[in-house]
């Protein structure tokens, strides 16, 4: 249902989801399928999200290429790759729904690559046990988003791009809905909702150098901390091992890890193939946290390339094998550095990839601690623990994005609808007017403080005195914040949606480096060179709520795995 007001246009929903990503698409589907109505906003445009940037595939163990392969296999390799943190039910769910999803997602008309007897194909992924990754080339991401447009688009899903969400909105505890800028006409929009879900993504943006697209700015993070959330694991950051170098313009532009999964190789600007020094087993197939480290570790040694990256090399494959199985990175640098990569080496570096942090949720429904809130995909957290496998994040957003639907679809048919503040409503659209003026800070240079200080102090390897730095840095660019102005008008503003973000991105900033200090070990994708070990007494995950004087931090012990689950994993190591 819609309405006018003179300051905004209201609209009733049972399910409202924040995010057009893969997670809220799928999320999008199963509430509608499960009886409820359902609006998506979209801060981009449909079928613009982020996962279209997704390459190398989907991890699910269908034994179509190794037999021995199973969702026991699956769900060790996911705990030990997260450093026995992760929350080890969603590890389980996620081992032994993903080959469902996947099947799905081909009945819905996704085209995966082939095995020569006409089952999926799956490719061999850094710290997989075997070839679990179902891919479509390297344009996994696009293909998955694709197949769930055109399921939303033959459902009745109401839908509006180009919206930003500002603020939930609360009725008691419980969240009744949200407040949103039309971006390109400056029209308000104010949503009551029975349930909501947040599927935004990550924060890569609070980087400087990083894979992430411009969306990527923490917003469901900072939506979902300021209405009383729990946050988890913040602290661990994935920087992926290969991005490109060069060109300036595309630094950090994801390589993917489909490149050394087809048999591509690294090497230093001597030509030494380092990774038999770092890793003499798995070699270029370890964990992406072990290969990033390599890498950072070579070009600080002063054995990397001219642009400060080392060499990725899969011409050995030949031009016929590269340009089937990597379309899009033969095009990526045929256009944008002029290389041919069936004839010429790649540079590459580490790069800002995924957050394995976020909202904490509920594993069967994706629940938060806020009555009234879900949320599912990369802004959620509990999965990946300190680190995530590769291929495990678009199984991630198919598996609870369909039990985020179902979820908040269940709570919705239980629930009516929450009263909405009028004072809360008009107080948040005159804060977001109180932005346009002529005289202030300008955004773009906060937030570019805020990128410089990130990428310095709060990298591959950290310490406890770059990242106090940081933390210091971070609280005074919040004041700064206060202050920003932009000139214009509501619509089409690209200075305001920098202003809007910028407390989001903040609040996503101060959580990570709060828990990098907090986190005094090294630990998955989290390495401090002054604890440089894993320190079995930390093996708990860090929570982080706001607090009437700021972010509060607080240790909890990871769930107790039962018996039938802890036998899968390797002892020693628990």
């Amino acid at each position: 249902m819609r309405y006018m007001s003179s300051e905004y246009v209201k609209h009733e929903t049972d399910v409202l989801i924040i995010g057009a990503g893969g997670a809220g698409m799928r999320a999008a589907i199963a509430a509608f399928d499960s009886g409820s109505s359902v609006t998506i906003l979209s801060k981009s445009l449909l079928g613009k999200a982020h996962t279209v940037m997704a390459e190398g595939g989907i991890a699910a163990a269908l034994a179509n290429v190794d037999s021995k392969d199973n969702w026991e296999v699956h769900f060790a390799d996911t705990i030990e790759e997260g450093v026995y943190i992760s929350n080890y039910r969603m590890a389980e769910i996620l081992a032994k729904e993903a080959p469902d999803r996947v099947r799905e997602l081909e009945e819905y008309g996704a085209l995966f690559d082939r095995t020569p007897d006409g089952t999926i194909m799956q490719r061999a992924f850094g710290a997989h046990t075997y070839r679990r990754l179902c891919h479509v080339g390297d344009r996994t991401g696009l293909e998955i988003i694709k197949t769930l447009e055109d399921q939303i688009l033959h459902r009745d899903v109401k839908f509006f791009d180009e919206m930003y969400v500002t603020k939930l909105l609360k009725d008691g505890d419980r969240v009744v809905g949200a407040i949103g800028l039309k971006l390109n006409n400056g029209e308000f929009h104010v949503f009551n909702a029975k349930a909501v879900i947040i599927a935004t993504g990550g924060c890569g943006r609070v980087y400087k150098v990083t894979s992430n697209s411009w969306e990527s700015t923490g917003d469901g993070l900072g939506l979902a901390y300021d209405a009383g959330t729990e946050l988890m694991d913040m602290e661990m950051i994935q920087f992926h091992p290969t991005g490109m170098v060069f060109p300036p313009g595309v630094k950090g532009l994801l390589v993917t890890e489909g490149v050394r999964g087809e048999g591509g190789i690294l090497l230093n600007a001597k030509g030494e193939r380092f990774m038999e020094r770092y890793s003499p087993k798995k070699m270029e197939l370890d964990a992406r946290d072990v290969v990033a480290r390599a890498n950072y570790a070579e070009i600080m040694a002063g054995r990397g390339t001219v642009h400060g990256g080392v060499y990725l090399d899969i011409t050995h494959k030949g031009a016929d094998f590269v340009k089937k199985k990597l379309p899009s990175m033969y095009k990526q640098y045929m256009d944008f550095a002029g290389v041919d990569i069936t004839k010429e080496k790649m540079e590459v570096a580490p790069t800002v990839h995924y957050q394995m942090g976020g909202i904490r949720v509920d594993p069967e429904t994706t629940s938060t601690n806020v009555p009234g809130l879900f949320s599912s995909g990369e802004v959620a957290s509990g999965l990946h623990g300190a680190n995530r496998l590769g291929g495990n994040s678009l199984a991630d957003i198919l598996v609870f994005g369909r039990r985020s639907g179902e979820g908040s679809s269940s709570y919705a048919k239980k629930a009516s609808f929450g009263k909405l503040d009028e004072p809360t409503i008009m107080s948040e659209i005159q804060r977001v007017k109180s932005f346009l003026g002529k005289s202030g800070t300008n955004p773009y240079d906060v937030a570019s403080k805020l990128e410089e200080n990130m990428s310095e102090g709060v990298g591959i390897i950290r310490n406890e005195e770059s990242l106090k730095k940081v933390l210091d840095a971070i609280l005074e660019l919040r004041q700064s914040a206060k202050q920003v102005k932009v000139p214009g008008t509501l619509k089409y503003n690209k200075g305001l949606l920098q202003a809007l973000e910028l407390p989001f991105m903040l609040t996503a900033a101060e959580a990570i480096v709060r828990g990098a200090i907090e986190r005094k070990e090294s630990r998955g994708a989290h390495a401090r060179s002054d604890y440089p070990k894993k320190n079995p007494a930390l093996r708990k995950n860090i929570i982080y709520s706001k607090g009437e004087s700021g972010m509060k931090v607080v240790w909890r012990d990871v769930p107790v795995m039962p018996e039938n689950l802890r036998k899968l994993v390797k002892e020693e190591d628990y």
